[in-house]
């Protein structure tokens, strides 16, 4: 609701994208949302020191995707999104989204909830890689620049 539409159409644009990277990303959202209903059906361990590490990593996540989105949002329409957060990451959302989850999984101490948000992030890798090849075919040599600058996913490639 913060966002014009036209930045929102932007963030969730999947066209361009081949039958098996949707198929893929729709099977990572799906174990995505299994381990969301986990973690709500799991009791927190509010006190424990998984509870505190995992609320600390929550917190980072959190406040790392508003940071993100914000980057994404200020970022004019005809340009790759290059600053902020897109300076160390080339997909800080996801890597965000990420921390968050693994705080909330680490919180109420769960393996089966690890375990669905690697299966789920291992079937998101398709999707990003479908949006890279987007943005090289929407800002050419500007976004093969910037490839070459920043890592996929901060300190690795």
């Amino acid at each position: 609701m913060l966002f014009p539409k036209d930045v929102v159409a932007r963030l969730f644009d999947r066209s361009g994208w081949d039958k098996k990277q949707k198929t893929f990303t729709v099977i990572g959202k799906l174990f995505s949302l299994a381990c969301l209903v986990l973690i709500i059906l799991t009791p927190l361990r509010i006190g424990s020191n998984t509870f505190i590490i995992g609320t600390s990593l929550y917190a980072l996540g959190l406040v790392g995707l508003v940071v993100a989105l914000f980057d994404f949002k200020n970022t004019p329409l005809g340009q790759p999104v290059a600053r902020g957060l897109y300076t160390v990451s080339r997909h800080p959302q996801i890597l965000t989204l990420f921390v968050l989850f693994l705080g909330i999984c680490i919180a109420i101490g769960s393996w089966l909830a690890l375990l669905l948000l690697a299966v789920s992030k291992l079937f998101q890798h398709f999707g990003i890689l479908a949006e890279e090849e987007a943005c090289l075919r929407q800002y050419g040599d500007s976004y093969r620049a910037y490839m070459k600058r920043v890592p996929r996913y901060f300190l690795f490639l």
